[in-house]
């Protein structure tokens, strides 16, 4: 929830770090931090991230401007955030995550705010408030599978990706910084993306059984995606999709996703590991006994650039009382991490 401080400076609190990065640490000494105090001049309430920027003034009376890094809004939202949190001329003291190069640009770490509004908790986590019968619903995992892997969704990749010969040589020749990262062009990361995401982004589940489809969407990227359950095959005819072709079919009480057909992305787990034709993803989900918990697993496989396959498994809570918001990614938010 939102509060008021009564003292100055009276609170702090975790806005980001590098749990929370979507353009990951690119560029950023995530091991050091530094304090910086000054006035807002600019609020930017864009995805795929927050955006504010603070004018200082060191012992000499020279003044430079930082530009300040923060979460997506629909995360922001969750933890009390408004447009209105922040505002121009508003007095601040910044704990910042700083660029390797030098450029007063960084990734927030805690605020201080004069006066002002701030966040009780860093991270949203659903609590079990009801159950279900059917996969029908939103879903979201615990925070807890962010932490479980510093650096959150790269962090995960990084940790569990065993990669090619080839895989290896394109990851070293990747630079985050740069036009190269898909990211800055608002193209996000299809399956299994949406569920290591699903610690800070729900997803949603919607059984169409007369069209014989089921939708699965992500608030992240606003990724959707159709399972064909109606018996068909992937395309042999070479025709390829960004978010691939899914078919699926019962397996008892479990819901089998095959999806392959994948266009080519340059770095769809956010390491600068390619993925291409060959990749494929097998996802299964199911109730748990209580109907309180969704159990998702999946198995990628990408052999021209993973040596083997990935398998994880996660628990996402039942949710009804999320929104799913529409995340609109803004072309030129999502390039301000760029030198």
């Amino acid at each position: 929830m939102l509060v008021r401080c009564t003292t100055t400076f009276a609170a702090t609190l975790l806005l980001a770090s590098p749990v929370f990065s979507h353009h990951s640490d690119a560029g950023i000494d995530m091991d050091s931090a530094v304090t910086v105090n000054g006035t807002v001049t600019e609020f930017n309430w864009r995805n795929p991230h927050i955006y504010f920027t603070m004018e200082t003034a060191d012992a000499r009376g020279e003044r430079t401007e930082w530009e300040v890094q923060m979460g997506s809004t629909s995360t922001s939202v969750r933890k009390g955030w408004t447009r209105d949190s922040l505002s121009a001329g508003d007095r601040v003291t910044a704990r910042i995550h700083p660029a390797q190069n030098g450029r007063p640009y960084g990734i927030l770490e805690s605020l201080e705010i004069e006066g002002g509004a701030v966040l009780d908790e860093p991270l949203y986590k659903p609590e079990v408030t009801a159950s279900t019968s059917t996969l029908d619903g939103v879903w979201m995992a615990n925070s807890s599978e962010l932490v479980s892997y510093p650096g959150g969704f790269d962090g995960f990749f990084r940790s569990e990706l065993r990669l090619t010969e080839k895989g290896a040589a394109t990851q070293a020749a990747y630079d985050e910084l740069s036009d190269e990262n898909p990211e800055t062009s608002c193209i996000g990361r299809p399956t299994p993306g949406m569920i290591i995401s699903s610690a800070l982004f729900p997803m949603q589940i919607e059984i169409n059984e007369d069209e014989k489809i089921v939708m699965i969407r992500s608030e992240i990227w606003d990724e959707e995606r159709t399972v064909h359950m109606d018996g068909r095959a992937h395309p042999e005819d070479g025709q390829r999709f960004a978010s691939g072709h899914s078919i699926g079919w019962w397996d008892g009480e479990t819901l089998v996703v095959d999806t392959a057909n994948f266009t080519d992305h340059r770095s769809p787990y956010q390491i600068g590991v390619p993925s291409g034709a060959q990749k494929h993803v097998v996802e299964r989900y199911r109730l748990n006994e209580e109907g309180t918990r969704l159990i998702v697993e999946f198995v990628l496989e990408d052999p021209e650039y993973i040596a083997e396959p990935l398998a994880h498994s996660r628990e996402l809570i039942y949710s009804p009382q999320l929104e799913m918001t529409r995340f609109d990614c803004d072309p030129d938010a999502t390039r301000r991490f760029l030198p």
